[in-house]
């Protein structure tokens, strides 16, 4: 339902009051906090209207005030009706008005104009004004000003039970009139562009702390502050968005063209190619805002126009600024919560954990999402179907996303991203990063190429299917690999484009169940019968345990089987896989190395860091519980107080049963285990030379997917030729020292 009254309107929907006020884009100053004339309308389109729950200004943007800011309003409105139903507006009688002009004239001002525009000054004025006109009566008793006096003592008392003034209590003490600094500290607006319905805030609280600025990559025009709000335990992420950098011809042109494209509604099956939907629209919003930019001279440039364009992908086909926070390589999380426009968008960060964001989103915004997902993924979102997993992926931003929505989510519908990288995590990546020392890496590739059945254990967020993608890296690529996961996240695309040969198979998530895909347990037997391949599962998640551990009993024979798996640690797996998906213990034992991974805290709490726990072995000689009867030996563990991955004895000493069962079928390794250990070593090496070149050179993507491809490719050639050179596996210094040339032959 909607009210009008002279120029704003109040709108009454679900217990919402909003007061719209629009505003002339002539006006200057069209906040409150900035402008006399604009705190008097608002006050008393309050003071008529009564109550509100939120306020928004329309001008060159939305400014929306919501509620610390509506109830200092309220306040206001609420203390100037009650001194106007008083005996204080009464008028002076004439002896008053006669005797005590001035006086009688600065209480009226006071009174009926100070009060609505500047009530902070109305309040000190009174107090200056009242200790004044007690001063004169003090000196001349005899003087009849105790009903002024009385008059203003009871308009004092009114002003100063006002929330505004109680709250401004630091600017009062040589306040000069007029000065707007107190109502700029207490009123911050969220600023939502006119074409979109995010809220933004656009000034962090007073008291924050700047801790961090930087710029996003991919959104060169966004910069990211990290700010510590003194007395809150989570930091603040703020977020300025190209969409708040623009100039007023720029929002008529998005304007402009928003509502022209809103009619457009696409059809369901331009959603299964949602990127190249995103180029359509990129191209029609390119033309149409070249044809404004021509018709009314606005002289925008190429770059200004490519802008524009993309913003308007955001807003017409995207996921709004939610895709200006998930190209933040930062950013590991992105959490909306239910109900939607009541909190801010969360995000998890890679440097500083859980953070608030200055970012409001709106309901009907994110229920178009939710449509858009429905549509792209293919399975239902209903009250039926209340939980949908799927994944975004566009040109430069790739993410799994997870929805839930009522009856599961009783407070309706909320929307958590998990941000995957761009490009594919590398080894040398986590070494740089300290994930994993590199003779632990090059123990990793070996088990690789071993052609062993590896799960990753850990927790949510631990950096498991990110592992799991940088071990398919180290992969030769005469080898065919086949990946099975409910929702896609291992970049196959990218693995693709840098020559290895993946099939990718998309299967029914363990969650939804939906009946028209095949389930994960007949995909994993699926790919027995495509052909001889590596075996890549995302997670391991229910019942298709079983199957994968058929894979594993086949393919360890001659193919690497890797997985990634929730457990904490070695025995968490194994209670996992046998207690609650129903693997057989002796099937368990098809399981040769499992790798640990969590997150290690900071003592303030407030930060993590990835890093790999263990690597161990499982051995084949236990009967019941690998626990209890030694079942696990730690290859490579990790040292806390040093914060890096040592290898223990067992491994150094030779007492591997896995490690030696690679050995025994290369000629040359064979009951030779320095040969081995000086194997596993120079890989080690040699990974650890990529990220010291990229160090010494200043060039980060040497530490990335394309140049670590090139690298693996580059030690298979280098082996293959010392090896004919010596008809045995070559020494470990001769390898590192070819590789050492061709790197330096790269400059």
């Amino acid at each position: 339902m909607e009210t009008k009254a002279k120029d704003y309107t109040v709108s009454r929907e679900e217990g919402e009051i909003v007061l719209t006020y629009k505003v002339p884009l002539s006006v200057l100053y069209p906040n409150p906090e900035d402008s006399e004339d604009m705190f008097e309308k608002v006050i008393s389109a309050i003071v008529e209207s009564g109550s509100i729950t939120s306020l928004v200004i329309v001008s060159d943007r939305n400014y929306v005030y919501v509620k610390d800011a509506v109830d200092l309003l309220n306040d206001i409105a609420d203390k100037y009706k009650l001194i106007f139903e008083s005996d204080i507006v009464t008028p002076f009688d004439q002896e008053t008005q006669r005797s005590f002009p001035d006086e009688v004239s600065l209480f009226n001002y006071i009174l009926f104009d100070r009060i609505k525009r500047d009530p902070i000054g109305a309040y000190v004025f009174g107090i200056r004004a009242e200790r004044e006109i007690k001063v004169k009566a003090k000196a001349n008793p005899s003087s009849n000003l105790d009903l002024l006096i009385k008059k203003f003592d009871d308009l004092m008392v009114i002003l100063a039970s006002m929330k505004i003034v109680s709250s401004s209590a630091t600017f009062i003490l040589g306040y000069k009139i007029g000065d707007r600094t107190p109502y700029k500290s207490l009123f911050k607006p969220l600023i939502r562009p006119n074409f979109t319905y995010t809220r933004i805030m656009s000034e962090p609280p007073i008291s924050a702390i700047e801790v961090e600025t930087y710029k996003i990559e991919s959104e060169s025009d966004t910069e990211v502050t990290i700010y510590k709000v003194p007395g809150v335990s989570q930091y603040l992420y703020h977020l300025s968005p190209p969409e708040l950098l623009l100039n007023v011809d720029e929002y008529n042109i998005l304007d402009q063209i928003r509502t022209a494209l809103i009619d457009y509604k696409p059809q369901e099956a331009e959603f299964t190619d949602p990127i190249r939907m995103r180029e359509i629209f990129y191209n029609i919003g390119k033309d149409m805002i070249e044809e404004l930019n021509e018709k009314n001279k606005y002289n925008l440039q190429f770059k200004d126009i490519d802008k524009l364009a993309k913003i308007l992908v955001r807003l017409t086909v995207g996921f709004g600024m939610t895709e200006v926070i998930l190209a933040d390589e930062k950013v590991e999380d992105v959490y909306i919560n239910a109900p939607v426009s009541k909190s801010p968008i969360f995000v998890k960060h890679s440097n500083y954990g859980e953070c608030s964001t200055n970012i409001i989103p709106n309901a009907k915004e994110v229920e178009a999402w939710s449509s858009r997902f429905r549509l792209m993924s293919g399975r239902p979102l209903d009250e039926g179907h209340p939980v949908l997993d799927t994944e975004l992926i566009t040109r430069t931003i790739r993410s799994r996303v997870a929805m839930a929505q009522r009856p599961l989510s009783t407070a309706g519908l909320s929307i958590a991203f998990r941000r995957h990288r761009e490009s594919p995590w590398t080894i040398p990546l986590f070494i740089s990063n300290k994930m994993l020392s590199p003779f632990s890496a090059g123990l990793l590739w070996f088990l690789v190429e071993g052609a062993r059945t590896i799960l990753i254990s850990g927790t949510r967020g631990a950096g498991k299917t990110s592992l799991l993608t940088a071990l398919m890296l180290l992969l030769m690529k005469k080898y065919r690999i086949i990946t099975v996961e409910d929702t896609l996240e291992i970049p196959t695309d990218a693995l693709n484009s840098l020559g290895y040969d993946i099939l990718p198979l998309k299967v029914q998530s363990a969650i939804t169940g939906e009946k028209s895909e095949m389930s994960a347990e007949e995909g994993i037997r699926t790919t027995l019968r495509l052909g001889d391949s590596s075996l890549v599962v995302g997670e391991v998640r229910s019942t298709e345990a079983k199957a994968l551990y058929e894979a594993m009993r086949v393919g360890a024979l001659s193919n690497v089987v890797m997985g990634t798996i929730h457990g904490e640690n070695p025995y968490g797996v194994f209670d996992r896989v046998v207690n609650d998906l129903g693997v057989p213990r002796t099937s368990f034992k098809a399981t040769d190395i499992i790798l640990s991974v969590n997150k290690i805290k900071t003592m303030d709490r407030l930060t993590e860091r990835r890093r790999i726990l263990n690597i161990t072995e499982v051995r084949k000689d236990w009967t019941e519980d690998p626990k209890y009867e030694n079942g696990f030996i730690d290859l490579v563990s990790y040292d806390i107080n040093n914060d890096e991955l040592v290898p223990t004895n067992d491994l150094l000493e030779g007492n591997s049963y896995v490690v030696k069962e690679i050995a025994s079928s290369v000629e040359g390794w064979a009951g030779n285990w320095d040969a081995v250990l000086d194997n596993i070593q120079a890989r080690g090496e040699i990974l650890r030379m990529i990220v010291d070149y990229s160090e010494k050179v200043n060039d980060p993507s040497i530490l990335e997917a394309k140049f670590t491809s090139l690298a693996v490719d580059q030690y298979y050639d280098i082996v293959s030729k010392l090896k004919e050179e010596s008809n045995k596996p070559p020494e470990g210094s001769k390898v590192i020292k070819a590789f050492d040339l061709w790197l330096k032959g790269r400059k």
